[in-house]
């Protein structure tokens, strides 16, 4: 007779329902806000107030097949191939900074157009990143980490596409895959003391990509003075604030943000938080957030659950992309962190961010269905 534990968990769906509610409110609540938050802009540019809505509706219905396929292809067939993946990523990271194949937009060249579709192929790459760590870190979780071995192997081919997105400019995204590879290197058991040693290249790297473009030297600085140079380098940022700010306790209410009518550059992209914020208040806001800490935390739950230490270390990497991404995000656009760029997930405009996403999550399905 079985005993009661082993019934229970005989009986138990080997779906995670509440991953997939939350991921599913997160996208009808992000094509909600992208329509809110691009009307004027949409209507102004292209004389269709729903441009940037049809173009996320459609990402958003790739995304969706794209979370049905993942979540029955073997993860860790998909783990096993990280190394192709880095190696097509860092050749659409070079072709897109061919002229003729890159599409380059407000002084960066981060895009391949694909008919009417176009893709960033540095969103791909995050998975990509994932991927190979996940690989390599699987190969080695019987043997000694050894630090100048894993400088060669782990690190050298994430630094190679790293200094890619450097290129296109974009430090943000640059900054996500550094996150990531240091985040999975450590969650897979390698000594602190290798952190330590990375310290001074970490700070070294990054004031090297900062001092080398003058915009982020100005970012910079607005960061640190918001009173400097208020029509320029510091606009943005004090638009975002002012609406926060404007949001109160409770919000002005859905439809009703004064930011969106052209105060902040781009309020669909990067900072589509502060006119939720503007509408919904700081307690939409809180309760926003708590989803998305729900949904990094069913995440940790799944890499806890599973046996597979490759499905352990490649859910803590999704975890770990949802959290970094989400983090960069509310920070900057509540001045804790400079404007780095970073999408919000689900949330922000950009398809090709909303497709690897749901992509992710389909992935984190697939690991749970396997537990």
């Amino acid at each position: 007779m079985k005993s009661k534990s082993s019934l229970l968990k005989s009986t138990s769906t080997p779906i995670d329902l509440w991953l997939i509610l939350a991921t599913f409110t997160l996208i009808v609540f992000g094509l909600i806000a992208i329509y809110d938050s691009s009307v004027v802009t949409a209507f102004r540019d292209f004389g269709d107030k729903f441009y940037f809505f049809k173009n996320q509706l459609t990402w958003a219905t790739l995304g969706v097949f794209a979370f049905l396929f993942f979540s029955f292809f073997d993860y860790r067939k998909l783990v096993k191939l990280g190394p192709i993946f880095v190696a097509v990523g860092t050749f659409l990271l070079i072709a897109v900074l061919v002229p003729f194949i890159g599409t380059e937009a407000l002084g960066a060249r981060r895009w391949i157009s694909l008919g009417n579709l176009t893709f960033q192929p540095s969103e791909f790459v995050k998975l990509a990143v994932i991927f190979y760590a996940t690989n390599i870190m699987s190969k080695i979780k019987d043997h000694r980490i050894i630090f100048f071995d894993s400088i060669i192997v782990y690190f050298l081919p994430i630094l190679v596409v790293t200094a890619l997105v450097i290129i296109q400019p974009d430090l943000g995204t640059a900054l996500i895959f550094t996150a990531l590879a240091i985040i999975i290197y450590f969650a897979a058991g390698a000594p602190i003391w290798h952190f330590l040693l990375a310290i001074p290249v970490l700070i070294a790297g990054t004031l090297a990509a900062i001092v080398t473009q003058p915009y982020r030297l100005e970012r910079l600085r607005a960061f640190f003075d918001p009173s400097y140079d208020p029509s320029g380098a510091s606009y943005q940022i004090n638009q975002i604030i002012i609406a926060i700010a404007s949001g109160g306790l409770f919000g002005v209410g859905l439809g009703g943000a004064h930011s969106k009518f052209e105060f902040i550059p781009e309020v669909h992209n990067d900072a589509i938080f502060a006119v939720i914020i503007e509408e919904i208040g700081f307690i939409g806001g809180v309760i926003l957030i708590g989803v998305f800490l729900f949904l990094i935390s069913r995440a940790i739950k799944i890499s806890i659950e599973t046996a597979d230490y490759s499905g352990k270390i490649l859910a803590i990497g999704i975890a770990s992309l949802l959290a970094v991404q989400s983090l960069f995000n509310i920070a900057s656009n509540v001045a804790l962190v400079p404007l780095t760029g970073v999408p919000l997930p689900f949330i922000s405009y950009g398809g090709s961010s909303l497709f690897v996403t749901l992509a992710s999550i389909g992935i984190l399905v697939n690991i749970k269905r396997q537990t």
